[in-house]
């Protein structure tokens, strides 16, 4: 299975579906943007801290895995020269309507999160990457193509699933709320799941999701050059029907730093 293709074509098909990662910002969140009053999301509740950001006056930010109209053109409403890079042309269309709509300057760049060549080194100031690298096989390439583009005392501030949500039962967990452990970490839906359940996933058009070790998610930054300063735990919400954030926090946000040899915090 071609993985970068079918899972383009699965989150085609969510933003028929409005999935919430899909839908994108009203006009009156953009107008509040625009006077200075704006907040994101690395994860699926808590606002990114301001202390996070840099000065996002002119500040040049790779939306990296972010489509939807949401971050890219609130960040562009804010005064940051944005590039939303997105491996679904659907979720890159609601940057385009929003931007459209809201007379924002946004770059639209389809591609996949781990290959970053379209991109010159030193690019970008920031990098802003919420919850999505579940949805490539391995991570690494990923965090080594952000160093790459990112300047020297830039900023990558990434949001991403603690792994122990793939050690459980999912089925049995969403008809009875029970938590079983079921899979062996790392997982992958791919080569985990039965035939029947595959199948089952792909009629349905479900992306295909892989878990990433701590070790890839976190160790993986630092092994890449990154400088890690910040880290925070969310979880999806009391509204929500995901059986694990019903027990812990199993979402994780980081921010880290490209550093020179001779400084651990940008200039």
């Amino acid at each position: 299975m071609d993985i970068l293709k079918y899972n383009r074509e699965a989150w085609n098909r969510r933003v028929t579906a409005n999935n919430p990662w899909t839908v994108p910002v009203s006009a009156e969140v953009i107008e509040k943007a625009k006077q200075g009053d704006w907040q994101i999301v690395l994860t699926p509740t808590l606002p990114v801290p301001r202390e996070w950001f840099p000065e996002i006056v002119g500040c040049k930010v790779l939306c990296l895995a972010s489509g939807g109209g949401q971050q890219g053109p609130i960040l562009a409403a804010a005064g940051a020269e944005v590039t939303v890079f997105d491996n679904s042309p659907r979720q890159l269309d609601q940057d385009r309507m929003v931007a459209k709509r809201d007379k924002l300057e946004i770059r639209t760049v389809q591609g996949d999160m781990a290959d970053l060549s379209t991109f010159a080194t030193d690019s970008f100031d920031l990098i802003f990457h919420p919850v999505s690298n579940s949805y490539v096989p391995d991570v690494n390439p990923v965090w080594k193509g952000a160093y790459r583009v990112l300047r020297d005392g830039g900023a990558l501030l990434a949001g991403f699933s603690n792994p122990i949500r793939y050690a459980f039962d999912w089925e049995l967990a969403e008809r009875t709320g029970e938590l079983r452990v079921k899979y062996k970490l790392p997982y992958a839906d791919i080569e985990d799941l039965d035939e029947q359940a595959k199948a089952d996933c792909i009629a349905q058009g479900e992306p295909m999701e892989f878990s990433h070790s701590l070790d890839d998610q976190i160790g993986g930054q630092l092994a890449a050059g990154f400088a890690l300063i910040g880290f925070y735990e969310d979880a999806s919400g009391e509204d929500s029907d995901d059986p694990v954030s019903k027990y812990m926090p199993d979402f994780i946000a980081t921010r880290a730093f490209k550093t020179s040899s001779h400084s651990l915090k940008p200039q």
